[in-house]
């Protein structure tokens, strides 16, 4: 009876579970079927969904409008060295946090998480006045700073939590074999965190890619990574929908790739330290 109690709960968990992937799922599916539709079936009513005459014609308007690998360039530049940037800093901040805890160090961690949740238009005005006055409005090392600065408090509490699953014991036998700070972090510690780190870097590249708030606001052309791209198929005229469905596919396909691929790396390393 026990068991069947619980085969059932697994049936029913399963089932839930695989339907709210599908709500998730469905929104890029869209996206991708209506990306090799016209614009006539695009906006059809009632909605058509897989039987319609596929085409490649948005694809090839939107490679004509728009120089696509420069804005793709331009997010792998902003996505990668705010990233490296901000394990740069993360990895000796987490470090102290977690094995040299001071008093206030939950309170520095709240802290730092509470900034958050400060809206990004509140703070938009003094930036982009910054900017404008060091000549770097529209520039990638600018871009680069902020997007590290708005996720390095998540960077420091991932690095955080999996550092703290690491025996403080096994860093204290390497001093007293004669490691140094560096050799500490580097020989020691950051091998045995590797999945932690490795999913960091993978979730803090999902977040400077998908930025918007900062990408659009900053940028006109030189530093305008992907998310300029789709927005740029939003004009006063109206919304074309087949081609901005064929720009956001062309956008979202390498995170999507990228994060297929490595979704073994990403779950490994969240579930680092939860099993003893």
């Amino acid at each position: 009876m026990a068991r069947a109690v619980t085969t059932q709960r697994k049936i029913v968990f399963t089932a839930l579970a695989w339907g709210i992937g599908l709500m998730i799922f469905f929104p890029i599916l869209w996206t991708i079927l209506t990306s090799f539709k016209t614009e006539a079936t695009a906006i059809a009513d009632p909605p058509v969904f897989f039987n319609f005459d596929w085409t490649l014609e948005n694809y090839r308007v939107v490679q004509e409008r728009s120089d696509y690998m420069r804005y793709l360039w331009n997010s792998v530049a902003l996505a990668l060295g705010s990233t490296f940037l901000g394990i740069l800093i993360a990895v000796p901040a987490a470090w102290s946090m977690a094995f040299v805890p001071a008093r206030r160090t939950k309170d520095v961690l709240l802290w730092m998480l509470s900034t958050k949740m400060l809206p990004a238009v509140g703070v938009l005005y003094p930036i982009r006045l910054i900017l404008i006055q060091l000549g770097l409005l529209d520039s990638k090392i600018a871009l680069i700073f902020i997007l590290m600065l708005i996720n390095l408090p998540i960077i420091i509490w991932m690095l955080y939590t999996y550092f703290r699953e690491i025996p403080g014991e096994i860093l204290e036998a390497a001093r007293m074999d004669g490691a140094t700070l560096k050799d500490e972090i580097l020989y020691v510690l950051t091998p045995m965190a590797i999945p932690g780190i490795a999913s960091t870097v993978l979730l803090n590249i999902i977040l400077a890619w998908n930025e918007a708030f900062w990408t659009l606001t900053l940028t006109t052309v030189n530093a305008a990574p992907l998310t300029a791209f789709i927005a740029s198929y939003s004009s006063p005229e109206g919304l074309f929908y087949a081609k901005l469905s064929a720009a956001s596919t062309m956008a979202i396909a390498p995170i999507l790739i990228m994060g297929w691929f490595s979704q073994k790396q990403l779950v490994r390393g969240l579930t680092f330290g939860a099993v003893k």
